[in-house]
């Protein structure tokens, strides 16, 4: 039986409407959701002694149980399908002597002005606004000007929609310039999924006294669980507030039939600032075995680790989930510009929201397990925030790692999920002659995270492999007490250098950073600092790596690129292409000695253009390295401009393992966990 119109105009046809409600008989025709759905906000703007008209009423019961609920009884219906007007008459005038229906066009209502309190709209006006023809929107600005006309000043215009943007944006224009105030429900619904993925709003246009010359908007916002509204500031952002309850309602939906063949992901906003508090994942495990217990889990990811292979990236959320033995696992990461009491408050603010996205099959009334490292939610202390003008707003923050290790961190939040700098912070010793407490079992509480930059350590796996390759200089000293010449550019929180500079007693280094409040940053907060053998020069990396070209070749041992590109449409974050162009690599190898090693962190993502910078390094330089960094993107290259400085993994290994005992004999500390040899195992030749 055919009861939707062959095109969309025909939803404005009385014809259309007519033979559609012949066919459907008395069968009532509930567009969007049922009456005890929409109660709760009709309650909160309907009047018991309100006179309210209903447009395009069709055969809904919803005047009918305002009516018989004691909601309101002084209701006006009208529809254009002189078929349904009949069939409601003969269905409900006797048991409701105060209702009304009448066959009448809503473009074109006899009623005077200002002749009812409420104008209720259920569908109708989607039904009529299909599309963005010069028709079609005349057609709904008569409409509303009907509609206008028709109320009261304080009057309400309630119209239930799925608020499809062009329909939303076109309603909310129109009343707010007006003068009208705006505000926008959400409705839980509990109907057919399978019909209707997307929840129901209603539009609530309250109607004032036009004041001349004022721009005054007020948009409003609000959800069944928000005690008070949300003010937006635009209409644009009301529509996009709109599309992200359309899209969590799409997920929730999608995650309630079937498994997700992929990882989903959506933010929960703090609903004053409107700023992303909670960052889902949704991660399903096919080969975990259920039981009634293992179907469903919550892990709590702790603040600051975020970014940590397991936690930040897909296939680190999949072999935690496989690890976990759950079915469904949704991982929650807590964002920095957010205060979290603790375990509790998270899980008794988080829990409505995640049982959402339970899996099919769930028991009712299951008991859902929050999980997390350690049982807290970590520690996050955010020392500094500022702006660069060249990478925007950062911070530096303090945060608690594996073995109760505290960590600083530099991260641009314009890519919030990447650690720009990292360095280890060392436990603050007692004072001499005073003797360590001993810890309080029964009232463990974090303690405020330590201050000393520990600057013998590297954070990042690709820095050691860095610093391994230079191994690769061909030297008959020791090379931690031989003077090499290196040149470092990117400078971060100087973590590279200052290892460089620490550790090779002999080296002079000279970094080149760009960026004016890095080296602000550095200085500041990750002990970094400048002397005779260590010189920083704000300048671009192109332009000085090319004056050094022009003015002396062959100056330096080792030149280590770690340069991140702000160009975020490419799929390569560091370096930026400029600078593995062949015109500019072949200044690199200008100012590079014979026997001298270039040392690269490649950071790609796009095969196809990692394969072409790899070509065009081959080009330049004859011998070719390369270390993957497992569970990372990056790859360490290591470049010489004389092919006859190979070297085969054996000998690399003896080189390394000789350099560690060297760095060891300094008098520095030592992590065993650089295990360069270990890291020129792996080396290969390209």
């Amino acid at each position: 039986m055919e009861l939707l119109p062959r095109s969309p105009g025909e939803f404005g046809s009385a014809r259309y409407w007519d033979r559609f409600f012949r066919q459907r008989g008395q069968r009532p025709f509930e567009w969007y959701g049922a009456f005890p759905e929409l109660c709760p906000v009709l309650l909160k703007y309907v009047r018991p002694r309100d006179k309210v008209l209903v447009v395009g009423c069709g055969n809904s019961e919803l005047s009918e149980q305002m009516y018989d609920t004691g909601m309101c009884e002084d209701i006006v219906n009208i529809d254009i399908s002189d078929a349904v007007i009949r069939q409601m008459q003969e269905r409900s005038t006797s048991k409701r002597p105060k209702m009304s229906y009448l066959q009448m066009d809503m473009l074109h209502m006899d009623f005077p002005d200002a002749h009812f309190q409420v104008a209720l709209d259920k569908g109708t006006l989607d039904a009529i606004l299909t599309d963005d023809e010069e028709v079609t929107l005349a057609k709904v600005d008569r409409m509303f000007a009907e509609i206008s006309r028709v109320l009261q000043v304080g009057g309400r215009y309630l119209c239930v929609s799925l608020a499809q943007a062009h329909v939303l944006k076109k309603a909310v224009e129109y009343f707010s310039q007006e003068g009208w105030v705006v505000r926008v429900h959400e409705v839980a619904t509990s109907g057919d999924k399978q019909q209707f993925v997307l929840p129901v709003f209603v539009y609530v246009m309250t109607k004032f006294r036009k004041i001349p010359g004022s721009a005054l908007q007020i948009l409003e916002i609000c959800s069944e669980e928000q005690d008070k509204p949300l003010r937006l500031e635009s209409t644009e952002r009301l529509v996009e507030a709109v599309k992200d309850r359309q899209h969590y309602a799409l997920l929730c939906s999608q995650v309630s039939k079937a498994p997700c063949g992929e990882q989903l992901s959506l933010d929960l906003c703090d609903k004053a600032s409107g700023r992303p508090r909670y960052t889902l994942h949704v991660v399903d495990s096919p080969a975990v075995k259920l039981s009634r217990d293992n179907r469903f889990a919550i892990f709590i990811i702790p603040q600051g680790r975020e970014t940590e292979w397991l936690f930040g990236t897909e296939e680190g959320r999949r072999q935690l989930a496989a690890s976990a033995g759950f079915g469904r696992l949704v991982t929650v990461a807590l964002h920095r510009e957010q205060h979290y009491e603790g375990m509790a408050s998270i899980q008794a603010e988080l829990s409505g929201k995640v049982m959402e996205l339970a899996p099919p099959g769930l028991p009712a009334r299951q008991q859902v397990p929050f999980l997390s490292v350690g049982g807290d939610i970590g520690v996050r202390k955010v020392w500094h925030c500022g702006t660069s003008s060249l990478s925007g707003e950062f911070v530096v923050e303090d945060v608690k790692g594996n073995d109760a290790c505290y960590f600083r961190r530099l991260v641009f939040l314009s890519n919030r999920n990447v650690v720009q700098s990292e360095a280890r912070l060392l436990a603050p010793a007692p004072p001499p002659g005073q003797k360590k407490r001993k810890k309080d079992k029964k009232k463990p509480c974090p303690a405020e995270p330590p201050m000393a930059i520990d600057k013998s350590y590297l954070c990042c796996e690709h820095h050691k492999a860095m610093v391994a390759g230079l191994c690769l200089l061909g030297s008959s000293d020791p090379l931690p007490g031989a003077p090499i010449a290196v040149l470092v550019v990117g400078l971060g929180g100087g973590s590279l250098p200052l290892f460089v500079h620490d550790y090779f007693p002999q080296a002079r280094v000279a970094v080149v950073e760009i960026d004016p409040s890095m080296l602000e940053v550095a200085k500041c907060w990750f002990g970094f600092s400048q002397d005779d053998r260590m010189q920083v020069h704000i300048a671009d990396g192109l332009d000085h790596v090319a004056k050094l070209a022009a003015e002396a070749p062959a100056q330096y041992d080792a030149i280590m690129f770690d340069v991140d590109s702000k160009d975020l449409t490419l799929g390569m974050s560091c370096p930026p292409l400029a600078f593995v162009e062949k015109p500019f690599l072949e200044k690199v190898k200008t100012i590079l000695k014979p026997e001298g090693v270039f040392v690269l962190n490649l950071v790609c993502r796009d095969a196809q253009l990692k394969e072409s910078v790899l070509a065009t390094l081959r080009e330049v330089f004859p011998l070719l390295y390369a270390r993957r960094i497992d569970e990372e993107v990056n790859e360490i290259l290591f470049c010489q401009p004389n092919p006859k400085s190979r070297r085969d993994p054996v000998e690399l290994t003896v080189l390394a393992q000789a350099l560690e005992g060297s760095m060891q004999q300094l008098g520095h500390s030592w992590d065993s966990s650089y295990a360069l040899a270990d890291m020129l195992q792996a080396i290969t030749i390209l």
